[in-house]
């Protein structure tokens, strides 16, 4: 990972002025003589800017994303706490951690860090952007505000808007991390509780019913206690806890509510996503009722060059990463179509 700092001021949307901003990132491979083997992969809600890491399935030597053959860069969004810019950076004016006092951000502020970035890295011509997740809502924003310098583009389930659904869900999770008593303490630990009770709240919309009862039914029909699917939800909750920061969740958390392309653009969607003049190829799962099918399905509707695949699987809204397998035949063979 290596870190950029950005010297020149970084104004956000709602008008707060950052001195000095943080852009963590990583790459791998290298940029060809001409410049145009570019991907960047644009990371989801926890993810950082490793993503041969958390994406190893697609991503690295031997996978569909090389770095034998591309330049690839994943950037940490502002806002997290793997490296970039956010609550536990420090503020200038106070020489101490922002926490609470960190401003809101939005979906087009990531993009603007990530232009900065790109600028700096000397690159003009990005090949393939793709995102899942959040990540798509970065890279659908990025399309619209650098519209020419994208060439190709991977949307993963992904939406032109936050659902209300999804709203709701961030709105929930917040209320859970608001109701640890420690939440808004001068502190990297405060509500850890909170975020704890956040992750068991998201794992509940990035799983589904099926795979849940498939995988954690216990076969001891005698417990009154224990249960496997009670396990499963504090374990992932610890292992958030050790590697997250709530004051980072919770204002992630807000900017996935803010994005709407239509935003400052005329309010509706269908007109933005016609501008959208890259190749696309968009992926949606089957069983995600966190970002369901009829998100993607609009999208595929509206892009002009729009291409959308519906994987089978039982993994719900996690499958734009677990079903790494999948995702590489499809995306291999489009590739190969460009």
């Amino acid at each position: 990972m290596t870190v950029f700092t950005y010297k020149d001021g970084f104004t956000l949307e709602n008008g707060f002025h950052f001195p000095e901003t943080d852009i963590a990132y990583t790459t791998y491979g290298a940029l060809n003589a001409d410049k145009s083997n570019v991907v960047w992969i644009c990371h989801a809600l926890t993810a950082n800017s490793d993503a041969a890491d958390w994406w190893s399935g697609v991503v690295g030597p031997g996978h569909v994303i090389d770095p034998s053959k591309y330049f690839i860069v994943c950037a940490n969004i502002i806002g997290s706490c793997y490296g970039s810019t956010g609550p536990l950076s420090i503020n200038p004016q106070t020489q101490q951690p922002y926490y609470g006092q960190f401003p809101q951000i939005t979906i087009r502020d990531m993009v603007q860090a990530h232009v900065l970035l790109r600028k700096h890295l000397g690159i003009e011509e990005i090949y393939l952007l793709m995102g899942g997740s959040m990540g798509g809502y970065q890279a659908m924003e990025w399309c619209v505000t650098e519209n020419e310098c994208i060439k190709n583009l991977l949307l993963l389930a992904t939406s032109a808007s936050e659902s209300a659904w999804g709203i709701a869900t961030h709105t929930a999770q917040r209320l859970s991390i608001e109701a640890d008593g420690t939440w808004n303490t001068p502190s990297p630990k405060a509500a850890a509780k909170g975020l704890k009770a956040a992750r068991a709240i998201g794992m509940l919309t990035y799983r589904n019913y099926g795979i849940m009862v498939q995988q954690q039914t216990d076969t001891d029909s005698e417990k009154t206690d224990g249960f496997k699917a009670s396990s499963y939800i504090n374990y992932q909750g610890d292992k958030l806890v050790q590697r997250f920061n709530a004051y980072s969740y919770w204002h992630l958390t807000k900017s996935m509510d803010s994005h709407h392309l239509g935003r400052g653009r005329g309010g509706k969607l269908e007109p933005v996503l016609a501008q959208i003049k890259q190749r696309t190829l968009i992926i949606g799962i089957s069983s995600d009722i966190l970002c369901p099918l009829v998100e993607q399905r609009f999208l595929a509707a509206h892009i002009p060059r729009a291409a959308m695949v519906e994987i089978d699987s039982d993994y719900g809204h996690d499958g734009f990463m677990v079903e790494s397998q999948k995702i590489s035949a499809h995306l291999t063979e489009w590739l190969a179509n460009a």
